[in-house]
């Protein structure tokens, strides 16, 4: 049982990691320009940031 459960935990900090990349990337690709483009990259990062430390924190947990 003990190895369903790491597996799972893997298997979202993969998750984890992939959308929170994949949101900092995002960000810098964004073509709008003044108060709208710079929220939409201030949305981005924080999401990729935030997914970024729930996979530090999933790798912590299968350790």
């Amino acid at each position: 049982m003990s190895e369903w459960i790491t597996a799972v935990g893997f298997g979202a900090c993969v998750m984890a990691f992939a959308l929170g990349l994949a949101s900092i990337i995002m960000g810098f690709m964004t073509a709008k320009a003044g108060a709208e483009g710079m929220q939409e990259k201030v949305e981005y990062g924080f999401f990729g940031v935030s997914g970024l430390v729930v996979c530090v924190l999933m790798a912590y947990a299968i350790l």
